[in-house]
């Protein structure tokens, strides 16, 4: 079994991150929603592994 790595793992974070809020200019907010929806399905079909998206599922349940 795997494990969810929460750990900072993406290499040029601020990059990645400055990428992710430019793809998501100008779209209205169901667009936006939508831009979303199909790259967390995207990334879970890479990931692949039930047990690790289920552990993010979890993980990302969880309030502070």
């Amino acid at each position: 079994m795997s494990a969810l790595n929460t750990q900072a793992n993406i290499k040029g974070p601020d990059e990645f991150y400055a990428e992710l809020l430019s793809v998501h200019e100008g779209l209205s907010k169901a667009e936006s929603d939508a831009l979303n929806a199909r790259l967390i399905l995207l990334m879970a079909n890479h990931i692949g592994d039930r047990e690790v998206l289920s552990q993010a599922l979890r993980a990302a349940a969880l309030k502070d």
